[in-house]
């Protein structure tokens, strides 16, 4: 059975989760220095994939993007937890932040903060969290 606005919700559902995919990328990188950061980097990127599923299904969507989350639920923890740690090699607390500004060839001078590798692992797990959930109900509504 096809809905009558399927054809406008998939149609704004490419544009809509660009946007909220672009802005999710622009909070994850802002976050070490203004608010933001990975888990609401994370909760956008979420938004927009759990946008994708219910426009296009669970199944077209799992053909596309084919992400076991709960692997990405133990990377990520696996890198925030790593990035903490790290930081006993260098004889200082758990979790302890450095910084630096570097040259790279496109971006030139750029700082460089391990915050950015904590939030890439919080980003990574609030991802999962999130998809695991929603998905893990939207399959237990589709047995039903």
């Amino acid at each position: 059975m096809t809905r009558a606005n399927d054809l406008i919700l998939r149609t704004t559902t490419s544009l809509i989760a660009f946007i909220l995919l672009g802005f999710s990328v622009y909070l994850f990188f802002a976050g070490h220095n203004k608010p933001g950061g990975g888990f609401i980097g994370g909760l956008m990127a979420a938004a927009a994939l759990v946008l994708m599923y219910m426009a296009y299904g669970l199944n077209a969507i799992r053909k596309v993007i084919r992400v076991n989350y709960l692997y990405m639920i133990f990377t990520g923890l696996i890198i925030a937890v790593g990035t903490g740690v790290g930081a006993f090699l260098f004889n200082a607390p758990f979790l302890t932040q450095n910084f630096g500004y570097f040259q790279l060839p496109i971006l030139g001078r750029t700082e460089l903060a391990t915050a950015l590798l904590f939030d890439l692992g919080v980003y990574l797990t609030v991802i999962g969290v999130t998809m695991t959930i929603i998905l893990t109900v939207a399959d237990d509504r589709e047995e039903s």
